[in-house]
């Protein structure tokens, strides 16, 4: 079933030029957009399906520092910033606040790891606490267990999945920008070797400059025009259940992951779980993959025909005046896998006892477009000037979104950089040692 998402109302007529379409209205998408407009740009913001319905519905809604990649915690850091800096710019909410993130185990490893990262987060600015035995088990009481220790994040918070997006869709359209729901980019057209256009399936919007921020669709978008983006998708499957228990805000342990919604239920998961759909465009870019898949074989297991069938990952190319894939599934909306939501729920209540009084209320499942590195690829294809790519998040793209989208908006207005978006870049896919991650 689809997660909550609100609807909104959009801009029906297209313009005929723009300084700048953005493709894809998730929070990547909008956040860019929202930028790209506060800077006097005239943007047109496209989405195929709903504002926000894929993963940007479909997350745990975690706004975090704490145990980033060392290459995305500058990014992660300044989008706190801007989260709290949206809301007062706009007056829209978007459900964020730093209510602090926390960690617990039992495993020494586990522990080790996240003290290893304290230490160089503390370098860096970054405010997290290392919690002993005490503390810990303290601060996680609900669970009634004794715990080897933690790690608290109070800078940290959420924000609301079912809103986020949204409000930063009616953002850019206060800004003078417009939105524009089901109305699918088929792609670009050049002019002397740069971009010029998008074209959509209703008309074609003349614009020096293209984001894609098309989440799992972004690679075979780009394959139309001979752009190779490694990228596979990840179906991960998570629920809702009611409120009345008293819980932290938002707490992970290795067993089970749980957020307080804005309801005043709570969303379930468990970390890194999740089933690989085969698909076509997997079994072209397993060689990059192999190692992830291989780290991570533990919590995937092997998917079924859905990510075939859904169109998102092929390798077909298609042509701008006939229906595309992306007009035939216009919300990715994967069936969640039964079995893993059937053990999250018991996890969640063998971990608390509380939640035992409480019910499903929802269930539903998403993909999370991944690069081999698990750091996402922004900056302007070399091949196609005017085209900017912002893909491949890697399951953090909600929370770093408005850094993400502060960076697009530098990256096409030529402003001072947020941060360094060098680590980013798209051309670091072609000489990367796959397998190679951060050390953090």
């Amino acid at each position: 079933m689809p997660a909550p998402l609100q609807k909104i109302e959009t801009n029906q007529a297209l313009p005929d030029s723009a300084d700048a379409v953005v493709i894809g209205g998730g929070i990547v998408g909008a956040f860019a957009a929202y930028y790209l407009a506060r800077r006097g740009l005239k943007v047109a913001l496209l989405e195929k399906g709903r504002v926000g319905a894929e993963q940007s519905s479909r997350n745990w809604g975690w706004c975090r520092q704490q145990n980033r990649d060392a290459r995305e915690l500058p990014i992660a850091t300044k989008s706190l910033d801007l989260w709290e800096k949206f809301a007062a710019d706009t007056g829209e909410d978007t459900g964020f606040r730093r209510c602090g993130l926390l960690y617990l185990s039992n495993d020494d490893a586990e522990l080790e790891g996240w003290a290893r990262w304290g230490t160089f987060a503390r370098s860096a600015g970054v405010t997290t606490h290392t919690l002993d035995s005490a503390q810990a088990s303290e601060r996680g009481s609900a669970s009634g267990r004794i715990w080897k220790g933690g790690v608290f994040s109070p800078s940290d918070g959420t924000a609301d999945p079912s809103r986020a997006a949204p409000a930063v869709a009616r953002a850019i359209m206060a800004l003078g920008g417009s939105v524009h729901q089901h109305c699918a980019a088929r792609g670009i057209e050049t002019t002397g070797g740069r971009l010029s256009a998008v074209v959509t399936e209703k008309e074609t919007i003349r614009t020096p400059v293209a984001v894609m921020a098309g989440g799992a669709w972004a690679s075979s978008f780009c394959r139309q025009f001979h752009v190779r983006f490694p990228q596979a998708s990840i179906r991960s499957s998570i629920l809702s259940v009611s409120g009345g228990a008293d819980l932290p805000d938002a707490l992970h342990t290795a067993h089970i992951s749980i957020t307080k919604r804005g309801d005043g239920g709570y969303t379930l998961a468990i970390s890194g779980r999740g089933r690989v759909d085969p698909t076509p465009q997997q079994i072209r870019f397993t060689p990059q993959f192999l190692p992830m898949f291989l780290r991570r074989w533990r919590s995937l297991a092997p998917g079924s025909a859905e990510g075939w069938r859904s169109g998102h990952e092929t390798l077909a190319r298609w042509r701008l005046d006939a229906p595309t894939p992306m007009e035939r599934m216009r919300i990715l909306d994967p069936a969640p896998d039964q079995s893993t939501i059937a053990l999250t729920y018991r996890r969640a209540c063998e971990l608390l006892p509380s939640l035992a009084k409480s019910h499903v209320t929802a269930a539903w499942a998403g993909y999370i477009d991944s690069t081999p590195d698990g750091v996402p690829g922004i900056g302007e294809i070399d091949s196609v000037p005017g085209f900017i790519l912002a893909a491949g998040f890697s399951g953090h793209g909600f929370g770093i979104a408005p850094g993400a989208g502060h960076m697009v908006a530098d990256l096409v207005t030529g402003a001072d950089h947020l941060v360094d978006p060098s680590p980013y870049h798209p051309k670091r896919f072609k000489t990367a040692a796959w397998g190679k991650v951060s050390d953090f």
